[in-house]
Formats: structure tokens, C-alpha cells, sequence
């Protein structure tokens, strides 16, 4: 690899690497010396962008959480009818996965075996608690069904969402186009609130 292309290295582009990597070796899976050759860089070179891989962990986490929580402060999660603003929430949220899939999907499996992983654990729990209490309110204002349980509706909710990031390729999985984003966002609305919703 040339100089210039080295130098045109940037905590981003390394950050990007980094978590392609993560997903295929796993966190545990992948050192330092793997990060650098899938980079085309040397581990000093590395050093100079961040602490070590664990830096690149928490960088890659926190920007899949801060796009998750930044959901909730928007105003359509925080106006209108718990059905409404949990509704927009799932919608966001698949939108978010879709746009963030390679941040999201190391999200998703990280298992807790350091610190970092604890904190977005922690953090995903949280996250997951507040859209639970949307469900919730949308059961008390009377809007969904009430012969399933509130948790188990959560947690098929998430399970459905979540699952996306192992089958959803934006190029398809022949390379030549698969599911718009939209059909795929209006497919889990339909599916979630079809079956959350009360019969009228």
C-alpha cells in the first residue's frame, strides 16, 4: 500500500474496518494484527487513531446507540398517542438498523465479556425498557390487544426487528438489488401493529 493512501487514513475509515472485522472474527476473535492487516496499515498507525480495539468497540457501539436513543427524542416518539409514537419508534428503528447495519449488528452481538460490552449492554437494555413502556402505554390507553402479555409483545417485537440485520443486504443477496428500505419498513409496521392493534 502507497504513503498517500496511508496518509488519507482517517479514525472513520479505520472504525469501519474495524467493525467489518468484528463482525466476521468476532470481538474476541480479532487482534490488533488482524485490525492492521485489514486496514493496510501498521499497528503503530493504528495507535495513532485510537487506544486499542476496545476504543474501536466503544466508538462503533455508541454510534448505533446515540442513533437509537436520538430516536426517542424526536418529536413524532414524543407526541400523539402511545399506538402513535410507538409505531414512528418502530418504524425509526428499522430505518436506523437498515441505514447503520454494520454499527447495529456488532450491537447486537456483543456478549458482555468486557467492560465496553457490559456499558452497551447495559445501554441496549435501557433503550429496550423505554420502547417497552410505549407498549405498555399503548395497552393501558386501551389501542392494543390484551390476550398478549406486554413482555412477550416486546420482546417479538425486538426478535423481529433485530432479525433483520442477518438476512437484509441493501444489494440483495444475488448483488442486484433486494428489498427497498421503505418495503421493508411499511412490511414490519404492517406485521407488528396488524397484530398488536385491537380488532375494531
Amino acid at each position: 500500500m502507497t504513503t498517500a493512501k496511508r496518509d488519507t487514513y482517517t479514525p472513520e475509515t479505520l472504525l469501519s474496518v474495524a467493525v467489518q472485522v468484528f463482525i466476521e472474527r468476532g470481538y474476541d476473535g480479532t487482534s490488533m494484527e488482524h485490525l492492521s492487516k485489514a486496514a493496510g496499515i501498521s499497528k503503530s498507525s493504528i495507535y495513532h487513531h485510537v487506544t486499542g480495539k476496545e476504543e474501536l468497540l466503544r466508538r462503533a457501539v455508541s454510534r448505533a446507540l446515540d442513533e437509537l436513543f436520538g430516536i426517542l427524542d424526536e418529536e413524532h416518539a414524543r407526541v400523539g398517542t402511545a399506538a402513535e409514537r410507538l409505531e414512528y419508534v418502530v418504524r425509526r428503528m428499522v430505518e436506523v438498523l437498515m441505514a447503520e447495519l454494520p454499527y447495529v449488528t456488532l450491537l447486537l452481538r456483543v456478549r458482555g465479556n468486557t467492560g465496553t460490552e457490559r456499558w452497551a449492554l447495559e445501554r441496549r437494555r435501557e433503550f429496550d425498557h423505554r420502547v417497552a413502556a410505549l407498549l405498555k402505554d399503548a395497552a393501558a390507553e386501551g389501542d392494543v390487544r390484551e390476550d398478549v402479555e406486554v413482555r412477550l409483545a416486546t420482546r417479538l417485537v425486538f426478535g423481529m426487528i433485530n432479525s433483520i440485520v442477518e438476512w437484509y443486504r441493501p444489494e440483495g443477496p444475488d448483488g442486484r438489488g433486494g428489498a427497498g428500505e421503505r418495503e421493508v419498513v411499511d412490511a414490519v409496521a404492517r406485521l407488528v401493529f396488524g397484530g398488536l392493534r385491537k380488532a375494531s
